[in-house]
């Protein structure tokens, strides 16, 4: 009885040398990706369609280049603390 809203934010790291992390960050409601962040990509994509009208809202203001530098921040700064573990 409720709502589930979860916001997933990850790095994925293919090599140490830092050249193919990939940044990720999804928007889950009720269990159900609705729109995501790639960074790869460069843009969010929508799932649903409240998930295509955020996306195509987001992908027009700052909140496009805010993610485009969390792979910078997030990622790379977080790089040697998750290959120490």
């Amino acid at each position: 009885d409720g709502y589930f809203h979860q916001r997933v934010s990850q790095c994925l790291y293919s090599s140490k040398d830092l050249q193919g992390i990939e940044f990720i960050d999804s928007y889950v409601f009720n269990k159900a990706e609705y729109i995501r962040f790639n960074s790869t990509v460069g843009k969010y994509v929508g799932y649903t369609e409240h998930g295509v009208k955020n996306a195509e809202a987001w992908n027009k203001g700052p909140v496009l280049a805010q993610e485009l530098g969390e792979l910078e921040r997030f990622c790379k700064g977080n790089a040697a603390i998750d290959y120490s573990a």
